[in-house]
């Protein structure tokens, strides 16, 4: 049995991918919408957060756990596999490999779109240039796109979603990038919208 944790709705599009991958397998999900979202914490708090967030899994018997957050995985990954007793794994690895091959095909520009708090770690970064050391890497904070995720904001023809995805993206765009990371597990959710403004980049999905 795995559990699967996030500040809120968003860690279900990692479920979804392993009902995927593993539709034999149980998973125990929390999704803690009391606190969301996570992103706009200091370090101190998501890794509080994290650790109650595991705890609870593991009152439930998971025996392996996924940080489908990315603002927890870019922040206290290594704090959590160290602690605690069961293999955890977070998001920011996969994503930042898959980005680097996209990225290396191409125009060699990478885009990370996260959460404040994800966006200040540098995780992604570090990871990406893990690979080599010669791709631009843009990284910008989306914090309002949980919160749309969350009021249900993202169909492609939402005025309110659309107008954040163009403030957000507006520098980014004229760089046209390979890849863009949605760092975030919430950001998958705003898919439509972010591609009809970046519809040359491949949109890399934290939760795959």
């Amino acid at each position: 049995m795995i559990g699967v944790f996030d500040s809120g709705v968003g860690g279900l599009t990692a479920v979804s991918a392993f009902d995927r991958l593993m539709p034999q397998c149980d998973i125990v999900y929390f999704g803690d919408t009391a606190r969301v979202p996570y992103g706009t914490k200091s370090k101190a708090v998501i890794e509080k957060y994290a650790f109650q967030d595991c705890r609870f899994l593991l009152s439930e018997g998971v025996k392996a756990i996924l940080a489908a957050c990315g603002t927890v995985s870019s922040n206290c990954l290594g704090e959590l596999k160290e602690a605690l007793d069961v293999p955890v794994t977070g998001v920011v690895e996969p994503a930042a490999k898959k980005a680097y091959e996209t990225a290396s095909r191409s125009n060699r520009t990478i885009a990370v779109l996260g959460t404040s708090a994800t966006v200040r770690s540098g995780a992604y970064e570090r990871e990406i240039r893990k690979y080599g050391d010669f791709t631009k890497i843009i990284s910008v904070a989306c914090p309002l796109f949980v919160s749309l995720v969350e009021n249900g904001r993202v169909g492609a023809d939402d005025e309110i979603a659309n107008i954040a995805v163009r403030e957000y993206l507006a520098p980014i765009i004229p760089l046209s990038p390979s890849a863009v990371i949605l760092g975030c597990t919430h950001y998958p959710l705003l898919s439509e919208v972010i591609a009809k403004y970046l519809p040359e980049s491949e949109l890399i999905n934290a939760s795959e």
